[in-house]
């Protein structure tokens, strides 16, 4: 499977949102967004982490626009530091709107996870990786 890079980021997650996501104003909800932009870069960490992983932070969460019920959505993250047992990944949130030309950067972020073990402790990383 091949994976699509914008720049120093990869594609880690597609998604189009349904009514249901939605709040009063007729835009996907804050909490879509970050509940999602949370799902991508935890991917991103439990990669670099080689196993599982808790969120503990949200930093400098900005969006951009609002995002609409037809617009196609990717998320592209970038690993960005490696402690002793977290994980930080920038996170970018891309749309496509139908019946307009290119992309546009509607949201980004940046999340803090830690490598945990079997009973949820944090777990040390593996240093040589990158």
């Amino acid at each position: 499977m091949a994976i699509e890079q914008r720049g120093a980021q990869t594609l880690v997650l597609r998604l189009v949102p349904e009514p249901k996501d939605l709040n009063y104003n007729g835009h996907v909800s804050g909490g879509w967004i970050l509940g999602n932009m949370d799902r991508a870069g935890g991917i991103a960490a439990y990669r670099r982490a080689g196993g599982p992983i808790v969120t503990v932070a949200v930093e400098n969460m900005v969006f951009v626009k609002p995002l609409l019920l037809n617009d196609f959505v990717s998320f592209h993250t970038k690993v960005v530091r490696v402690g002793r047992t977290s994980v930080t990944t920038d996170v970018e949130l891309w749309i496509e709107r139908p019946h307009e030309e290119g992309e546009r950067l509607m949201a980004h972020g940046r999340y803090i996870y830690v490598a945990i073990d079997d009973e949820a402790h944090p777990r040390p990383l593996d240093m040589i990786r990158a």
